[in-house]
């Protein structure tokens, strides 16, 4: 069957077989993208508990990017 489905995909315009392939992506990404913004919300409200509490010190982005251009430069 997903062979069929395919052959019939491959014989629709390119117009057609990039919207058709932009929905798949788009089917799967939200799927993957909740499971992605929950653990990032679950490490952003440890990150700031870290930095509230005192554990964690911020750093001036000027700072960490001046680093990270003086290493990849």
């Amino acid at each position: 069957m997903l062979q069929e489905v395919a052959n019939r995909a491959f014989a629709r315009s390119p117009e057609e077989r990039a919207e058709l392939a932009q929905r798949f992506i788009v089917s799967l990404d939200d799927a993957i993208d909740k499971e992605v913004e929950t653990a990032w919300d679950a490490e952003i409200e440890r990150r700031v508990k870290e930095i509230k509490s005192g554990k964690a010190k911020g750093r001036p982005v000027e700072d960490i990017l001046a680093e990270i251009r003086a290493k990849y430069s």
